[in-house]
């Protein structure tokens, strides 16, 4: 446990200590706030996480463990915000990083000049990030439902969806429906277009890093298998290396920044300061969140409770929803999304806990295994 969780609690101390040098006890209090929130509000994110690294070899884990914590920490939390503000506004790096550095007093939007505050420019911007985040995370648990599954949690529902999935192409037509009446009746007149495009973007992107990554581990998968066959006997399960890794690699960090976004947007609510928040949600937060994920790998949970993969991926299509919600400025707090998923993901341990207890029961009695419930 110390090995998986020790070097987060050192990043955790050290933030803090650097939160306190640079605004005092404010800063280190809203740090912390951050990074409780961020670590509460993302177990699905690390439930899906794990589900994604357990594929990958353990050179490509090792990778998304350093260099996707760095896209995480100093990406999303704070590049990512400022980036929005010099593509939506106009404006220069350096001058994004003052407004974001040197706010308005008090809690104005605006500037006595009548100019927008870097927090007022970055929500002004949130209807084409929901639609963008909205639609990679709809697409990823559209595929998920409408796939046969041998193991189905919430049977009497994923069964009709799978049967449904033996259409082609029908999560990406659910999905442009989905699109299509999110920009009809939620976004605002003048966002209509916008909202298009950065949806059409996240599906686009869904699709070809998706399928690149699969295209790949199925090569992968099929070397391995020949490799077995030429040594007459069955070999270790796959896992994705070489292209296969990296374009995995690259599907967990568009993941992983898509469920950040409404993190990111609603820290603003506590702090628009983008050093609190880079180091609450992201040296703090995000660090957690890969530990809880190295946890779920190392440990095998997904294996043992075998409906919290499910739970895991019906939190990704709640938070897809309110995400394609949001479009239309309807503010959903944050703390109602994290409930949601930690519903879900709970509902799901539970399940899996009395469904393994009735399996020991029933091998006790030398009867076959009980049937997923549903």
């Amino acid at each position: 446990m110390i090995r998986i969780f020790g070097l987060s609690i050192l990043v955790t101390i050290a933030s803090l200590v650097v939160a306190w040098l640079y605004g005092g006890p404010e800063a280190f209090a809203l740090a912390l706030i951050l990074g409780i929130l961020e670590v509460s509000l993302s177990f699905d994110n690390a439930v899906v996480n794990a589900t994604i690294l357990r594929r990958m070899s353990d050179f490509w884990q090792q990778i998304f463990l350093t260099i996707g914590i760095l896209i995480a920490v100093f990406g999303m939390r704070l590049l990512f915000p400022l980036a929005i503000v010099w593509i939506t506004a106009g404006l220069s790096p350096t001058r994004a990083l003052d407004l974001a550095l040197n706010p308005p007093p008090g809690d104005a939007a605006y500037f006595p000049d009548g100019s927008p505050s870097y927090e007022t420019l970055v929500t002004d911007a949130h209807p084409q990030i929901a639609a963008f985040g909205g639609m990679f995370l709809l697409m990823l648990f559209l595929d998920f439902v409408f796939e046969d599954r041998d193991i189905t949690w919430l049977s009497w529902l994923e069964r009709p969806l799978a049967r449904i999935g033996k259409l082609d192409m029908v999560s990406v037509v659910v999905a442009l429906i989905a699109l299509v009446l999110t920009a009809e009746f939620l976004a605002a007149e003048d966002k209509v277009a916008t909202v298009m495009v950065s949806g059409a973007l996240g599906l686009v992107v869904y699709i070809v890093v998706n399928g690149l990554g699969e295209l790949f581990d199925a090569e992968t998968h099929a070397e391995h298998a020949a490799e077995a066959s030429s040594h007459g006997g069955p070999s270790e399960l796959a896992k994705a290396t070489g292209k296969a890794g990296f374009f995995l690699f690259l599907y967990l960090e568009v993941l992983d920044a898509s469920f950040s976004f409404d993190g990111v947007i609603g820290a603003f609510a506590i702090t628009s300061d983008p050093i609190i928040i880079a180091l609450g949600l992201g040296l703090i937060g995000a660090m957690f969140v890969r530990s809880i994920t190295i946890y779920l790998v190392r440990k095998g949970t997904l294996n043992e409770y075998r409906y919290l993969e499910h739970g895991a991926f019906w939190a990704i299509g709640a938070l897809a929803v309110i995400l394609l919600i949001t479009v239309g400025n309807i503010h959903v707090p944050e703390l109602v999304t994290g409930l949601v998923g930690v519903a879900l993901i709970g509902a799901a341990f539970i399940t899996s806990l009395i469904s393994n207890r009735r399996d020991g029961d029933r091998s006790g009695d030398d009867t076959p295994a009980a049937v997923p419930v549903g």
